[in-house]
């Protein structure tokens, strides 16, 4: 991961309802959760949910399916690690 990217997705992430969104998306599994569901967890008009998941889809952190009539979301897990790795990865080398 270069820095970047990880200052884009540290940014998302930097936002109050994105950061919801996301812990939400964590806290639910590989499964992820139906974009309704979000909604009612965290109590966010649609518009604004959407134009909030899109941001995590464009830096990577929320991928989106379509199940039917279904919008699920799931955290990229994959993503994060890299994002943990990339803050972590030079700790205490200054010592």
């Amino acid at each position: 991961m270069n820095i970047d990217t990880a200052a884009e997705q540290l940014a998302e992430l930097g936002h109050t309802t994105r950061l919801q969104i996301y812990r939400a998306l964590v806290r639910a599994g590989q499964h992820g959760l139906a974009v309704s569901a979000i909604q009612q967890q965290l109590d966010i008009p649609g518009s604004t949910l959407s134009h909030h998941i899109a941001r995590l889809v464009k830096v990577g952190l929320v991928s989106q399916t379509r199940e039917g009539r279904v919008l699920r979301c799931q955290a990229q897990y994959q993503q994060l690690d890299k994002l943990i790795h990339f803050l972590s990865d030079e700790c205490c080398l200054g010592s």
